[in-house]
This record gives C-alpha cells, sequence and structure tokens, in this order.
C-alpha cells in the first residue's frame, strides 16, 4: 500500500507545495505563455505529475503509471463520451440542413436587434452549450448574428461574453461531473451549489448584452424584456440542477429563457428604423427570408425536444434505479493507495456507468434523431466516426489533463498544495473563483479548470473550515468567466466572422467585462461563505 505524504521535501510543506505544483504551473505556461497546442501541454504536464509523484513523493511507479490510466479512461469514458455524441447529433443537422432551418426560424423571431442578441447568442447559445460546449456556442452564434447584419466585431463580442452562464453545465453537464468525480463529492451537491451561484449571473448577463448591442440607450428601451429572460433562465437553471438532473440545467434554461423573452410584449416589435440602422452595419443574408415547411420546422425543433424527453424519463425513480443498478464497479488493478491519515482513498474503485452516464442517454437520442430527421444508418455511422476524427485533439487534451489530474490527486500533490493554499484562511472564499477563472482563461475549458484545481479547492476548504462543496462550486462558477477570454475562444470568434488575427482586439473588449463579473461572483462566495448569503445553500 502507498500512503501519502503531505510534507515530502525536506519536511517542508512551502518546499513540497512548490514541487507538487510544478505540474500545474508546466501547463499553464506552455499554454498561456509558449502557446503550445493543448493536447501536447496536457502531455507534457503528465510526464512531469508523473516524475514528481515517483521521484519527490515516492509513489510506486506501477501505481503512478495506473493511476494516469485510471484518469485517462474515466477522461473517455464518461467525459468525452458525452462530448462526442452531443456534437454527432449537432452534426447530423447540418447535414439534412435541419440547423439551417432552425436558423432561419430564430431569425423570423424578432426585428430587434437587441432581442435578437438575446434569441441567438445567450438563448440559443446556452443550448448549443448545453449539448456540444468547447467553442461551438461561440462560433454559431457569432456566424448567426453577422447573418442577421450585424457588425463582425460586435457579434464575435457579444458571443463571448454570452457564453458564460452555461458553461458550467455545458456538454449535458461535463464540468460539474469532473468536478464531482475529481473531488470525491455527490454530483448532486456539487451541482446543487453550482446553481444558486450561476443563475446569479444569468440575471446579469442580458442586460450587459443589451448594452453592448445598442449601448444606454438599449438599456433602457429592452431592459424589460432582458431582465425578464435572465429571470427565467435563472429559475429554470436552479429548479433543474438542485431538483431535477444537472445533465438538463442548461438545456431547461435556455428553453426557459426563449419562451420567456418571446411572451413579453414588446419583444416582437419591429424595432425603430434608427435603432437597426445604429446597430446593423452589416449585409442581412437573403437566406433568412426563405419560408420553410411547418413540418420541417418541427423536425428541425425535434433533437433538443428528444434529449429533454430522454433524460427526463431517465429522472423517474424506477428508471433512474435500473439505469444506476447497470453500473459496474471494479478494483482498478495495480493501485492501492491510502491517505495521510492511512484510510483507503476512492481511487481504489472505479466505477463504470454503462447507461446511467449522460453520454449514453445522448446517444440513444442521437439515434431517434436520425430516425426523425431522415438520416440513413450508414451516414448516422460514418458521421459519428466523422466527429471522433473532429474531435481526436480534443479527446487526447481531456485525456491527457484527467490523468495529469489522477496522478496529482491519488499521489499527494494536491493535498499538499491544498494544505499549503488553506493559509489564506477565510480569503479562500474570494480567491477559489479566481483560481477557476485562471485555469479557464488559460485552458479554455472548465472542465479541465475543475479537474485540475477540483482536489486541491476541497483540501484547503476541508483545512480552512470552509465548506467543501462550496469552494469547489466556486471553482466552476468562477471559471466560466475566464471562457471569454480564453485564446482558444478568442481564436473561434475571430475565425468564424472573418476577423483572423484581431484576438487581441477582442480581448480588450471583453477583458473589461470578464473581471467586473468575475469580481460579482467572488463576492458571491464571499457572501455564501458567511451568514450574510449562507441561507442560499443546501
Amino acid at each position: 500500500m502507498y500512503v501519502q505524504q503531505l510534507e515530502p521535501v525536506a519536511d517542508s510543506l512551502g518546499l513540497s507545495a512548490l514541487v507538487a505544483a510544478l505540474p500545474l504551473m508546466i501547463v499553464l505556461v506552455l499554454l498561456g505563455g509558449v502557446r503550445m497546442k493543448a493536447h501536447l501541454a496536457g502531455l507534457t504536464g503528465l510526464l512531469a505529475a508523473a516524475l514528481v509523484a515517483w521521484l519527490a513523493y515516492g509513489m510506486p511507479l506501477d501505481q503512478t503509471l495506473s493511476s494516469g490510466v485510471q484518469g485517462a479512461v474515466f477522461g473517455i469514458f464518461p467525459i468525452m463520451w458525452i462530448v462526442i455524441n452531443a456534437l454527432w447529433i449537432y452534426r447530423m443537422t447540418v447535414r439534412t440542413r435541419h440547423f439551417d432551418i432552425l436558423r432561419r426560424s430564430f431569425g423570423r423571431l424578432s426585428d430587434d436587434p437587441r432581442i435578437q442578441a438575446l434569441v441567438i447568442a445567450f438563448c440559443f447559445g446556452a443550448l448549443l452549450e448545453a449539448l456540444a460546449g468547447f467553442g461551438a456556442p461561440v462560433a454559431i452564434s457569432a456566424v448567426m448574428l453577422v447573418a442577421l447584419g450585424f457588425d463582425p466585431v460586435r457579434a464575435a463580442v457579444v458571443a463571448l461574453v454570452a457564453n458564460t452562464a452555461p458553461v458550467a453545465f455545458g456538454a449535458m453537464g461535463t464540468p460539474v461531473v469532473t468536478l464531482a468525480q475529481v473531488t470525491g463529492l455527490p454530483l448532486d451537491s456539487v451541482a446543487s451549489v453550482v446553481g444558486r451561484q450561476t443563475p446569479l449571473l444569468a440575471l446579469v448577463v442580458p442586460l450587459v448584452l443589451v448594452w453592448l448591442v445598442d449601448g444606454r440607450r438599449g438599456l433602457r428601451e429592452t431592459w424589460v424584456p432582458a431582465l425578464v429572460c435572465g429571470v427565467a433562465f435563472a429559475v429554470a437553471q436552479f429548479v433543474a440542477s438542485n431538483y431535477v438532473s444537472a445533465q438538463l440545467a442548461d438545456i431547461g434554461a435556455a428553453l426557459a429563457g426563449a419562451a420567456a423573452l418571446m411572451a413579453v410584449p414588446g419583444a416582437r416589435v419591429p424595432a425603430a428604423e434608427t435603432v437597426r440602422a445604429s446597430v446593423l452595419t452589416g449585409a442581412r443574408s437573403e437566406e433568412l427570408d426563405e419560408e420553410d415547411p411547418r413540418g420541417e420546422v418541427i423536425r428541425a425543433y425535434a433533437p433538443y425536444a428528444l434529449i429533454v424527453a430522454i433524460f427526463s424519463v431517465a429522472q423517474i425513480p424506477a428508471v433512474k434505479d435500473w439505469l444506476a443498478g447497470t453500473n459496474q464497479t471494479y478494483d482498478w488493478p495495480l493501485l492501492n493507495v491510502a491517505g495521510p491519515d492511512g484510510e483507503p482513498v476512492g481511487g481504489n474503485v472505479f466505477t463504470w456507468p454503462v447507461l446511467s452516464t449522460g453520454g449514453t442517454l445522448v446517444l440513444i437520442a442521437g439515434v431517434c434523431t436520425a430516425a426523425v430527421i431522415g438520416v440513413q444508418a450508414r451516414v448516422a455511422v460514418r458521421e459519428w466516426l466523422a466527429t471522433v476524427k473532429e474531435l481526436r485533439f480534443a479527446i487526447l487534451t481531456v485525456t491527457a489533463v484527467l490523468a495529469l489530474a489522477y496522478v496529482m490527486n491519488l499521489s499527494g500533490q494536491a493535498a499538499t498544495i491544498g494544505h499549503f493554499v488553506a493559509a489564506a484562511g477565510a480569503g479562500l472564499a474570494f480567491l477559489s473563483p479566481v483560481l477557476g477563472w485562471f485555469g479557464v482563461a488559460v485552458s479554455g475549458s472548465d472542465t479541465s479548470s475543475n479537474a485540475l484545481f477540483g482536489a486541491l479547492q476541497v483540501t484547503a476548504a476541508q483545512q480552512s473550515g470552509l465548506s467543501p462543496d462550496l469552494l469547489a462550486a466556486a471553482n466552476s462558477s468562477g471559471g466560466v468567466l475566464g471562457k471569454m477570454i480564453s485564446p482558444q475562444n478568442l481564436t473561434i470568434a475571430c475565425a468564424a466572422v472573418g476577423l483572423a488575427g484581431r484576438e487581441g482586439d477582442l480581448l480588450r473588449k471583453v477583458l473589461p467585462w470578464s473581471l467586473g463579473l468575475l469580481l460579482v461572483m467572488c463576492l458571491i462566495v464571499v457572501g455564501q461563505s458567511t451568514a450574510v448569503l449562507g441561507w442560499m445553500l443546501p
């Protein structure tokens, strides 16, 4: 049995924490400074973590390698299993042109560019985040706004800022699922706290978007629909994440926000020509004027209805218990690790959620989608394989980062850093969202940030007397605000609207909003750690 040590380097917690942090620092420097490709940076960091575990912490080499393999397996299933199947559904709708029908349907909902920004960037972007994530919402929303006549820079900025509130529950809850796995906290408890933080952002972001589109006039004239949209989104996200399913949080929030927005009396009223002339400085795509048969419009919306229906059925207690009963639990080979207290750690056992994982439910929804929108079986299989090929570097990145996280967690590196960081005491509540924000700003992924920093947040919380659920959730909630400034997302936004090479211009425009909203999130977490907002926690 390997017993984790907290001070393996010269019996010093400070020196041990410095050595333990080397893999993280290497990854962050390679990503943020050297601009190395994410999968290469992840693999380099994994090598560093393995060497630190073996040489500095004395973890047997076979157990070091085994812990990395377990992390890589978890990165593939269930994490990337969810993403692959979700993006597969999107690819099939693009192939059959039902996605174009959906885009035209959104374009006809309102003639007011401020309302269009809310419908497309905020609501539909959240739906895309729920299904695919990994930059797809920013690229697709920005392209749709440009097609409506938005200036490319404005379209990109709106798409980037809108991609905040839904990120923690993106890709069918992948970030919070990862956070629960690496911290050992129950998924329901982590999702519940995140669902009491990010909805507060949803109240503000629609108002920010209206300001970005039309300044003070836009806020004065359309604050009511923006606020209604934000409130509906926030309430649905809170209810779904706390009482239904973390995987459905963004889908329910996106649909609720769009429905509430369209129910506001003034939302469908054509905007004044002075507003349209000052906001829409580009050319409107003539394709948006095409009329689509009602039946095809219904089929275009069908994939999202199928996902909601299948996940809702999966939440029925009898069905949920049956699905959970198919889980397979194994003693992980070559792994026998105990914590500093001598108690075996959870990583010694591996659970394979055969049917209960969100990825399998999305796969079922994908098969149903293929039948509904008329995709032949061989074509559907070919699209699935093409999706895997398209995501090959993302798969490698996620598996490398999860392997790195597992090596650090099981060897004791994360615990050492957590004990050292705990010296910040009550200040941890303010710093936790900042750490998550920094992780996403560098890696471009809330999932990766949770994998890297989740365990040390929990350790630090336990040592400082704060709630582990709160600080773990704060890592994810703070992380969503780093998404808009990550080089990955900035590049995607520029490429989507034809602004290649102007990432710096976009960064200067979105950075103040990222920092401002981060400050708000830090204050929320501080309040929740005290009696001021402590009543908000479950």
